[in-house]
């Protein structure tokens, strides 16, 4: 399962950017904001490899604005955690969190080589303020990798709120993450926040070794 959700990785972010505005479908949105990442790495793939910092900018400008960063931090954090946070804290680790996040995947995007992506039709009554929104990867040797986002609608704005990768839960995955660190550090937040990047990629390159 490990190997499966590195190798699905590029899938996240092909897929990710839920283009901050108001749609009558978030499957549209979806739909609509995939062309635009792919067409953006079409176009500075070569340039993203050498210039990490201009990918991460071009990440951020992308993503940035449409992820719930806030509801997924808290999220990852816990109300156990979240509570005892002050608004400093929260702040740092949410601009850590999106650091992390835009660092995580992006090295999986590059590796996207014109996979096949398809959005799937929605089935039954939508939920005007939630979504999930499934989809279909499928690599060059035929394997179909299935994923599910969960979107928010907040003031006529789609945002990405969850992500399951074949079955595996993002959220929960960087939730348990957090708990680990938090004891790794014994409950010292002010570490834990400014070690973040650091567990990410640990993290990452357990996984990948396995």
């Amino acid at each position: 399962m490990i190997k499966t959700l590195r190798n699905s990785l590029f899938v996240l972010l092909a897929t990710l950017p839920l283009l901050a505005v108001a749609a009558p479908a978030a499957h549209e949105v979806v739909q609509q904001t995939t062309e635009v990442l792919l067409a953006d790495l079409k176009a500075n793939k070569e340039r993203y490899r050498s210039d990490p910092s201009a990918f991460y900018q071009a990440l951020n400008d992308i993503l940035g604005p449409v992820v719930d960063v806030d509801g997924i931090s808290r999220g990852v954090m816990t109300v156990r955690y979240s509570r005892q946070a002050t608004p400093e804290q929260m702040e740092r680790f949410q601009e850590n969190f999106k650091r992390s996040l835009m660092q995580f995947y992006g090295n999986a995007l590059l590796e996207y080589n014109n996979q096949d992506i398809r959005v799937l039709p929605a089935s039954g009554a939508q939920d005007p303020k939630r979504a999930a929104v499934n989809m279909e990867i499928t690599d060059g040797k035929g394997v179909v990798y299935p994923l599910s986002y969960t979107m928010v609608n907040e003031d006529g704005t789609w945002k990405m709120r969850n992500v399951i990768i074949n079955g595996i839960n993002v959220g929960k995955l960087f939730r348990d993450q957090f708990a680990q660190s938090m004891q790794n550090h014994n409950n010292d937040l002010d570490k834990v926040i400014a070690t973040w990047a650091d567990t990410v990629a640990k993290a990452r390159e357990t996984k990948a070794e396995s």
